[in-house]
């Protein structure tokens, strides 16, 4: 900065041309040499990396560089190497019968353990991270399953899905919308007979009885007469208060005038056979299943 004590060997300096102060002035001087030679080295090492490696962007991919370096393929080699060391403890997990697997401490495990990372990877999302679901995905952690908690009905369940349009093997079941069926006050007296039914406190209680009526000509068949359900055809307890959808007066009328759909889809194409068996070993240690 230049100033009224300024030198003689500032003295021809050129100026910026901006004052503050009314006399404090900048002083033009360029740059160091090493830091624009730095400068410039930085540039070309810049160019040369960019033809090197992968850097510029394409519609749907990058340049390759010239050398053909790829974290992906890191990534994936390293994922090969992996498999290929667990090759051999995948191949037993097949073999072996699911109900034995159990009997296998090493295996079983080995199964739990990967069927764990694989559960946080794909299930987590809709089930929870701890398995605990949310509203319309189901509570892994208790004893109340539809199509069968045992550890083969669950690797059936996995490995096809539920109501999806992949697979031809899975679960299917369809509630009617009964908003098409029965009039809003049946609907109305259905609701509360269904909450008086699972020990709930209905909305309406003089509705309840009425709703005894409307149960047994349109529910019984598929739910049971005393409101257990059926497993195996994806008809839920309605008497035990687990619901899937909420069992409030506001959600059961929901649920009855427009029915639900839910939908799994199959992982037998995304997933593979041990680990699929892993992940289905792993939801029924948690402490629900059968």
């Amino acid at each position: 900065m230049k100033n009224d004590i300024a030198t003689s060997e500032t003295d021809d300096v050129a100026t910026t041309g901006h004052v503050w102060d009314e006399d404090l002035e900048e002083f033009n001087n360029p740059l160091p040499r090493w830091w624009l030679w730095t400068f410039y080295a930085t540039i070309i090492w810049g160019v040369g990396y960019t033809i090197a490696y992968p850097a510029w962007p394409m519609i749907s991919s990058s340049t390759a560089g010239l050398i053909g370096y790829s974290t992906r393929n890191e990534v994936v080699e390293d994922i090969a190497a992996f498999e290929a060391q667990n090759e051999p403890i995948n191949l037993r997990l097949v073999e072996t019968e699911l109900v034995a697997i159990a009997d296998d401490a090493e295996l079983y495990t080995y199964a739990v353990s990967s069927g764990e990372s694989v559960y946080q990877t794909w299930c987590a999302q809709c089930h929870g991270s701890g398995a605990a679901g949310a509203v319309g995905y189901p509570n892994l952690l208790d004893d109340d399953w539809l199509w069968g908690g045992d550890i083969e009905a669950i690797h059936h369940t996995v490995s096809h899905g539920i109501r999806n349009e992949v697979s031809d093997e899975a679960h299917y079941s369809a509630m009617p919308a009964f908003g098409e069926l029965l009039t809003e006050e049946e609907i109305s007296q259905v609701a509360n007979f269904v909450q008086a039914m699972a020990g709930e406190t209905p909305a309406d209680a003089t509705q309840a009885e009425a709703g005894k009526v409307i149960y047994e000509e349109n529910c019984s068949s598929c739910h049971g007469e005393q409101g257990e359900g059926d497993i195996f055809q994806g008809a839920p307890n309605l008497a035990d208060s687990i619901w899937l959808y909420g069992g409030d007066y506001a959600s059961l009328i929901s649920t009855v005038t427009y029915s639900r759909y839910g939908v799994m889809p199959p992982w037998n194409d995304r997933l593979s056979e041990p680990e699929i068996r892993a992940v289905s070993l792993y939801v029924h240690q948690l402490g629900g299943g059968e």
